[in-house]
């Protein structure tokens, strides 16, 4: 059962405010996603810990880098169900998992950021990691 919007709005901000669009609905996620061919990062938001604690920050610290995804994209877990499992659909060969990031490029998956891999991290590792896969892959 999704957590009271007012609740979740601050954690939906953390990223628009840096410029991510939210797909909140299954139509948002396939026109965004269905025939995008730029370098596209999409962000599983979550309200859990170590997404307010290391994903959020991370994303925000990733994007002061001279390479970056063309087109910054973000479903929120639990919150907006049906839109979060379509876009999953698309992480093809990934389990459900939250917070992620998933970075596409032509429609593939070139590079994904999952739970196990943010849990216990600092934030400022996690945009390291998030900066070389852009370098490689934007």
């Amino acid at each position: 059962m999704p957590y009271p919007e007012a609740m979740v709005a601050p954690m939906r901000n953390d990223l628009v405010h840096v410029g991510f669009t939210e797909l909140r609905t299954v139509a948002d996620v396939d026109e965004a996603l269905g025939s995008e061919q730029r370098t596209t990062m999409i962000a599983v938001n979550s309200v859990c810990g170590c997404a307010a604690g290391a994903m959020r920050p991370a994303v925000a610290m990733s994007l002061d880098n001279e390479s970056r995804p063309d087109v910054l994209l973000t479903v929120f877990a639990g919150q907006d169900l049906d839109a979060t499992n379509r876009a999953r659909e698309y992480f093809t060969g990934y389990p459900p998992s939250s917070p992620s990031v998933a970075l596409m490029k032509d429609g593939e998956i070139v590079y994904m950021l999952e739970r196990r891999e943010i849990e216990g991290r600092p934030a400022s590792e996690i945009a390291a990691s998030l900066k070389a896969a852009y370098d490689e892959h934007c």
